[in-house]
């Protein structure tokens, strides 16, 4: 099978201004010079993290998802990102999975975040979403997800080889974002990518970005800091393969059944 060229963007999100943030993460999305096969953005990337969902929240094919399936078939890649969406009078924090020849997908934030009131606002998604694309197992995940394992279990029978999580961590808790994506990371034995975003929000919060990259042994393939920034780099199929070979212990996970 393949390598798989993947790409994220780093950016400070602008306070409940979808239009400047779409922007924005587009001129981001432009000066990424080569091509790629996927481009993941941060957590409620319109918005910032807001329990505004009232006022903030777009319809389930409304302006934000169009504009994703512009840019997957300009850049003839997976777009991914979460974002307040409405549907049938509830609110989810969506994670849409856009391909380029505009089909989609979406998983809906599982863990919401109580100390921030999020399951006071937010309805929580049941099941997870694993994603086929160009001969990669990917599954996408969002932010407080990260801090459960069960949820991000690589299953036994079809593995994943890619575990990404779209956030909006503060800096305050960058010792939890940076020691649990790691031990995601070497539990899985996939690769794994954390994807933050900078700067201060509405609520005050700072967020120091710290997205990164991770290979199947927990190892930093890129770590940036609280930089904007967009970055690109090749997974390498055969790393993943042979270490796997030589170290199978996903064989000797245990069995169990999720009951929601």
């Amino acid at each position: 099978m393949s390598d798989l060229t993947v790409s994220f963007v780093q950016a400070s999100l602008q306070w409940h201004d979808p239009q400047t943030n779409r922007q924005e993460l587009g001129r981001h999305i432009e000066g990424i010079s080569i091509s790629t096969d996927l481009i993941v953005l941060p957590e409620m990337f319109t918005t910032g993290f807001s329990m505004e969902a009232a006022a903030l929240a777009e319809p389930a094919q409304g302006p934000t998802l169009q504009w994703m399936r512009q840019l997957a078939a300009q850049r003839d890649a997976v777009v991914t990102g979460s974002l307040i969406v409405e549907e049938n009078g509830q609110y989810f924090n969506r994670l849409y999975w856009v391909r380029p020849d505009g089909t989609f997908s979406h998983y809906n934030k599982r863990h919401l975040f109580t100390m921030a009131g999020e399951h006071k606002v937010f309805t929580p998604g049941t099941e997870r979403l694993i994603e086929e694309w160009r001969g990669w197992r990917i599954c996408p995940l969002v932010c407080y997800d990260l801090r459960f394992p069960v949820w991000s279990r690589n299953p036994l029978d079809q593995p994943y080889d890619l575990l990404l999580y779209v956030a909006n961590w503060p800096s305050t808790r960058r010792t939890a974002w940076i020691t649990l994506l790691r031990a995601r990371a070497i539990e899985n034995l996939a690769y794994t990518m954390g994807v933050n975003c900078v700067g201060i929000d509405g609520n005050s919060l700072v967020y120091a970005g710290d997205s990164a990259l991770l290979d199947m042994r927990g190892e930093y393939l890129v770590e940036v800091g609280n930089q904007e920034t967009s970055i690109t780099r090749t997974l390498r199929r055969a790393d993943l393969d042979g270490f796997r070979d030589r170290f199978p212990a996903l064989h000797d996970g245990d069995l169990f059944t999720l009951i929601n």
